[in-house]
């Protein structure tokens, strides 16, 4: 049995969560709407105020899609209830992060700046040199922030770039001049 496939997801006041046939399930809350189809073989039921997945057989597929369907319908119950964010931290002499309505406009080093839009049902905001980038989609906030640090991922040597504000940089050493 899956370890995150076997327990029930449970469902918060003020969300609502329907499972049509073909597996389209729409989990809608406060924040907003989300839904996702989901494999066929997949069982999904909505006992009270919990969320069960089971699977057919033990086949490695099966065992597989049991706890990937699990942690997805989690993480739309927990997107529409309370929402994902992830915090971006731009380091370096000269490297600064404006907004511009919906359009995020970064300064790295290049001789242009970089702009950036927002995509839909994700928002990005500025305070200093952190950008925040918040929405009710943990894949869409997940590719967006990882969008915006390849526009300068951190270098070794001086920690300069885009960072996750809990990423660690393994700092190396630079060079070492002639005596």
């Amino acid at each position: 049995m899956s370890r995150i496939g076997k327990l029930p997801v449970a469902i918060p006041a003020g969300v609502t969560v329907d499972v049509k046939e073909n597996n389209d399930v729409t989990v809608k809350g406060p924040k907003g709407t989300l839904s996702r189809t989901f494999a066929p073989q997949m069982g999904i039921e909505v006992n009270g105020t919990e969320v069960i997945v089971t699977r057919p057989d033990d086949k490695k597929e099966n065992k597989a899609l049991h706890g990937l369907t699990r942690a997805l319908i989690h993480n739309m119950v927990v997107g529409v209830s309370t929402g994902f964010s992830k915090v971006l931290e731009v380091n370096g002499v000269g490297y600064k992060a404006q907004k511009q309505g919906k359009k995020l406009v970064l300064s790295l080093g290049y001789s242009h700046p970089v702009e950036m839009n927002d995509p839909e049902g994700v928002e990005s905001a500025v305070e200093g040199n952190k950008i925040t980038v918040s929405g009710i989609s943990k894949e869409k906030v997940g590719q967006y922030a990882a969008e915006i640090r390849g526009k300068r991922p951190p270098e070794p040597y001086k920690g300069k770039g885009i960072k996750y504000s809990d990423e660690m940089i393994r700092r190396k050493v630079g060079k070492t001049g002639k005596k």
